[in-house]
């Protein structure tokens, strides 16, 4: 968007004052909640919850209540943290200071747009840094899970930025250029373009960009993968492979997952999580996510992602076009050059803090999700082997059994072990 020497001064400072309230706002809820997680899981450090007395001992239950405050802590740390960086990026004029040295070193308005996103974007990653050292080689490694060599990390990083080069300097380019040359409607186009490149993102990324990171070898265990083919036969899922992924070269953590649409279609497990379950475990874990697939779980998750992208593409549409959008959030717009990449800066740094309010919505649904994937399970495999597995899972990852009712209501994807272990064994 282009402003010309007439461009109307904002009336007010309506926009800033909303900005402040609502990143307090979130701020101190927060924070609230972190404080009920903490006090919650300690003040039940001392015993095992009953139902789960005679399957983790003491030391593992004390073990999960300190992991969780010990990340919780951090996470306290890094939200104010990231709050002061907000601000000082935005109301005390950091990214006003940015734009005027990008604009000092590249006069080409798409050239400059394009760094000044690229900047800003290095910018945070590296203020970001010291948070995920210390999250990686202290907090993980005091709990016995890092295995990541710092080479590694910084292979990680490096990767990750030649990735982000490679996919997303050219998207970002196209919507700039669509925000400069498809006229009223671009963000129509605009989001079009991220509807298909998230998509072909999904195509690709079993066999082209996960790869580029961990080694995937083909599961050998002809047994446990006869067993799985049949499950995913009764099931109506197509399988073109099963994979073991050396999760065990970062983390001790293990997990698996589905990855792929059509013929793409592959089964990850981590090393780690092969280690430590039984076939009949593994089955009713991949009962449960294919329970997902049951039932549509993924589609209608991408079918709401993307109307929700529609959504923000055409606020952003509105948005941009309004001077006070800019100088409410302490940016002065350049005259008579394009403001697009300041639009798309500000915009995607200050939607978080305004949709925050949204997440115990967001987590219901999931939370409702996984509770219908257990039932499925149960109808495919068996609800004892599930409870194990389960249970196998909370202990490895030091997962608390005991979190705050409304932190986890507020936050939690998955329902608590202990409530999913009731609903499991009452089905």
């Amino acid at each position: 968007m282009i402003f010309s020497q007439t461009a109307s001064r904002p009336t007010g400072l309506m926009l800033t004052l909303l900005f402040v309230v609502f990143l307090l706002g979130m701020v101190g809820v927060r924070l609230w909640l972190a404080n009920r997680q903490i006090r919650h899981v300690l003040s039940h450090r001392a015993e095992v919850p009953a139902e789960f007395a005679t399957r983790i001992g003491l030391e593992s239950h004390q073990k999960a209540a300190d992991y969780t405050t010990a990340r919780v802590r951090l996470g306290m740390f890094e939200l104010v943290f990231d709050a002061a960086v907000l601000v000082g990026l935005t109301l005390l004029g950091g990214l006003q200071i940015l734009d005027l040295w990008v604009s000092s070193l590249v006069t080409h308005d798409l050239l400059r747009q394009v760094l000044l996103i690229v900047v800003v974007s290095v910018l945070l990653g590296v203020i970001g840094l010291p948070f995920s050292i210390y999250r990686q080689f202290k907090l993980e490694a005091k709990f016995g899970f890092n295995r990541m060599s710092p080479g590694l990390f910084v292979a990680d990083m490096l990767k990750g930025l030649l990735l982000g080069l490679v996919l997303g300097l050219p998207l970002l380019a196209a919507v700039l250029w669509l925000m400069a040359e498809a006229g009223t409607y671009w963000w129509l186009w605009a989001w079009g373009l991220w509807s298909g490149f998230n998509l072909l993102v999904l195509f690709i990324f079993p066999t082209w960009i996960a790869p580029f990171f961990n080694k995937f070898t083909p599961l050998t265990d002809e047994t446990l993968a006869s067993s799985i083919r049949s499950l995913a036969d009764r099931c109506g899922f197509a399988l073109n492979g099963l994979f073991v992924m050396d999760g065990s070269k970062r983390s001790a953590h293990g997990n698996a997952y589905f990855t792929g649409f059509g013929k793409a279609r592959r089964i990850v497990f981590f090393d780690t999580l092969l280690a430590r379950l039984t076939p009949d475990e593994i089955i009713a874990v991949l009962a449960h996510e294919l329970g997902h697939f049951k039932h549509k779980h993924i589609l209608k998750r991408i079918v709401f992602s993307f109307a929700g992208a529609l959504f923000f593409f055409a606020t952003l549409g509105w948005l941009a076009q309004q001077s006070w959008f800019y100088t409410d959030l302490g940016v002065i717009p350049q005259l008579g050059g394009r403001n697009d990449g300041m639009a798309l800066l500000l915009f995607f740094i200050v939607i978080p803090v305004f949709t925050f309010a949204l997440t115990p919505l967001f987590s219901w649904f999931s939370r409702k999700d996984e509770f219908q994937a257990d039932q499925f399970a149960t109808q495919q495999s068996s609800a004892e082997q599930l409870v194990s597995a389960l249970v196998k899972l909370v202990d490895d990852n030091a997962s608390t059994l005991t979190p705050d009712p409304i932190h986890s209501a507020f936050y939690d994807s998955h329902p608590p072990a202990s409530i999913r272990i009731r609903h499991l064994l009452a089905s």
